[in-house]
């Protein structure tokens, strides 16, 4: 079931993956500029309303749209992930467990973050930098799910038939003549 909510059996290519990360986020601010204007048209309406009333009015929608934004995200990389050919329910945990060490690291020692404002390390930022990167720019896999091959061609050439020791390794394990001709 979770194949089918985050998509971790689907792919999406680069260029689909740009453009939706992009309206996802087009889309979220406009979503939360509605959300703003809806509270300050409550606020017109009403009389002087207290932070702690401002709060409880919009808990329930920033909390729906955190997880909603959340979701699509997850998706969305769940997806790339699928498409590079990497295994997303291995390397989405491993990426979230980073970013929480990072978090700890960062809050039990202030001195490794770049300033107070700062809720990581430069690690960390470094870290999500290449993963960014890398579903952005990451050449697509195989359809079959494998890993793209990166390495360099073998300028070797190779013939289109199968080596003679080939087919003698293959004959003696299959204890038959599988490959050789006999007349």
């Amino acid at each position: 079931m979770l194949g089918f909510i985050f998509g971790l059996n689907a792919r999406l290519g680069r260029l689909h993956y740009f453009l939706a990360t992009s309206v996802l986020a087009i889309v979220m601010t406009l979503m939360c500029a509605l959300l703003a204007f809806s509270l300050v048209q409550m606020g017109l309406q009403g009389a002087q309303m207290s932070h702690a009333a401002i709060y409880e009015a919009m808990k329930g929608p920033v909390i729906a749209l955190g997880v909603l934004f959340a979701m699509i995200t997850l998706t969305l990389q769940s997806m790339r992930i699928r498409d590079i050919g990497w295994d997303p329910v291995c390397v989405i945990p491993t990426w979230i467990a980073i970013v929480v060490v990072d978090f700890a690291l960062a809050r039990k020692f202030p001195g490794l973050s770049p300033g107070p404002q700062h809720y990581g390390t430069v690690v960390g930022g470094l870290v999500n930098l290449v993963m960014s990167l890398a579903l952005l720019f990451w050449p697509s896999g195989d359809p079959d799910g494998s890993a793209p091959d990166v390495s360099w061609p073998d300028p070797t050439p190779r013939a289109g038939r199968a080596s003679p020791a080939a087919v003698e390794r293959i004959a003696r394990a299959t204890s038959s003549e599988f490959g050789r001709r006999t007349f």
